[in-house]
């Protein structure tokens, strides 16, 4: 089988909410589709731009916020760094002016209600998730280029080879979980040790781990921002923002002023397990509300499950340790390596999978990551990913109006606590004893993804998104 190198900064992207497939994706074809203009030295030939969005993205696209990005994308803004409080205002400039300045360089005229297209009923054969660009040119020709937003932030473009990154040799290369416990068995170093062997291929040592601590910062201040945060999510579903008036709840008249005094107050709280198990609902809720409002989070393996592993990890953090370096690059780490062996042999999209791609997928990533900081062995890590991912095999994705809130959100808690239980349970058994392998999980994972109708895989054409009566507007 060939090995498809992916780094922990694969599958943990910093980019804007609401959908990593839906959002940071297109987003990030569009950013693709102007850099293929310049190279090819037709930016500035370029009269008028057609987007035309196919099946999923067509069918939540407008709930998922994939109009917004593929504008910001063709704009030259980028997901990381571009503020989020001024999209409105960019979206409205747009709009107003019909004018979009192609990679920051070259106006056109552009109407997002005539120039972008939801094409509802059609669906390209390699994905759901699929979107074109066409161009007309000063000369009369047009030129095309049609993407695919395959999960987690990643894009393929029509035509790319399967493996996207065979210049990258790893020295201790990653198909599935039975390889990764060959090479810890081989050299007897942790998971999170061969990640890090893996990760110097790609730049030193120091750099990797300032760039999962910056991942981490992201998280964290997620959380918190999260925390502290009132008010309707948008979209029309008149969703209440719920974690800050929990948080508010759980702390009293507490007084803090940032991040570290407010752990230390949450900390001082004690460790019943209601108040743990709020805590840990209180953390998953603030990314997902964040997300939800187009806030900046950070693919978990994706968007629409961001919440799992910051509430885990800071759970980690308030209950079971201190706050220290080593254990927070350790546990993410740990996390995007089994997020990988998902994406090799099943997937993390929702469009393909189902939400088990998603909330699965993360709190399998969670489960392991948390029992190997807890002292586990390898097997006991990756046997927690299995037990996490097998009581979320079949489950699926069936946004209400389109919107990742309900029940979007609250999985992200559910996602979280069932890591967390994973874990126990992996950490207080004997892994020779185990009837199922991560292998075996993943495989039918696939399966079942295989199997599923494809009104639960995204669409919003099926479950509790027909089910509970609304008066919205169309998604």
């Amino acid at each position: 089988m060939p090995h498809e190198a992916i780094s922990a900064f694969d599958m943990f992207k910093i980019g804007v909410g609401p959908s990593s497939s839906h959002t940071l994706g297109p987003w990030r074809a569009a950013q693709r589709f102007t850099s293929s203009l310049q190279q090819h030295n037709l930016l500035s030939q370029v009269v008028s731009l057609q987007v035309l969005l196919y099946g999923s993205l067509a069918k939540t696209g407008k709930g998922h916020g994939t109009d917004i990005a593929v504008q910001l994308g063709l704009s030259g803004e980028d997901p990381v760094t571009f503020d989020v409080s001024a999209i409105e205002a960019k979206m409205d400039d747009i709009l107003a002016m019909k004018k979009l300045v192609l990679h920051g360089l070259h106006e056109i005229d552009f109407d997002p209600r005539e120039d972008i297209e939801f094409l509802k009923t059609e669906t390209l054969p390699f994905h759901p998730n699929a979107l074109s660009f066409l161009v007309s040119l000063k000369n009369g020709n047009q030129f095309a280029e049609t993407y695919y937003s395959i999960g987690g932030g990643f894009v393929k473009k029509e035509g790319e080879k399967e493996n996207a990154f065979t210049g990258i040799q790893l020295p201790f290369p990653v198909n599935t979980s039975e390889d990764l416990l060959h090479w810890c068995r081989k050299t007897g170093m942790a998971i999170h040790e061969v990640v890090m062997e893996n990760e110097n291929a790609w730049r030193p040592e120091k750099e990797t781990k300032q760039g999962i601590l910056n991942i981490w910062r992201v998280m964290k201040e997620c959380i918190y921002r999260g925390c502290h945060s009132k008010g309707e999510l948008p979209g029309g579903l008149q969703v209440k923002r719920r974690a800050a008036e929990l948080n508010k709840k759980l702390l009293g008249n507490a007084v803090y002023h940032d991040y570290d005094s407010w752990l230390a107050v949450i900390q001082a709280g004690g460790n019943s397990f209601n108040y743990i198990l709020d805590w840990v609902s209180c953390f998953a809720l603030a990314v997902n509300e964040e997300n939800a409002s187009f806030g900046r989070v950070v693919t978990a393996p994706t968007n629409g499950a961001a919440g799992v592993i910051p509430a885990v990890l800071q759970y980690y953090i308030a209950f079971c340790s201190s706050y220290q370096e080593e254990k927070i690059i350790q546990f993410l780490l740990t996390a995007s390596e089994i997020g990988s062996i998902f994406k090799k042999g099943a997937t993390i999209s929702a469009a393909m999978g189902g939400c088990q791609a998603e909330i699965g997928v993360s709190s399998a990533m969670a489960a392991a990551a948390l029992t190997e900081c807890m002292g586990g062995s390898q097997r006991q890590a990756m046997m927690a990913a299995e037990i996490a991912m097998e009581h979320h095999l079949g489950l699926t994705c069936d946004p209400i109006a389109g919107l990742v809130q309900v029940p979007c959100i609250e999985r992200n808690t559910m996602g979280a606590i069932k890591a967390i239980t994973a874990s126990q349970l992996a950490l207080q058994s004997t892994p020779d004893f185990a009837k199922v392998s991560l292998d075996a999980v993943v495989k039918t994972m696939w399966d079942t993804a295989l199997d599923m109708h494809s009104k639960y895989k995204e669409t919003s054409d099926g479950g509790l998104a027909i089910n509970i009566p609304l008066s919205l507007p169309e998604c």
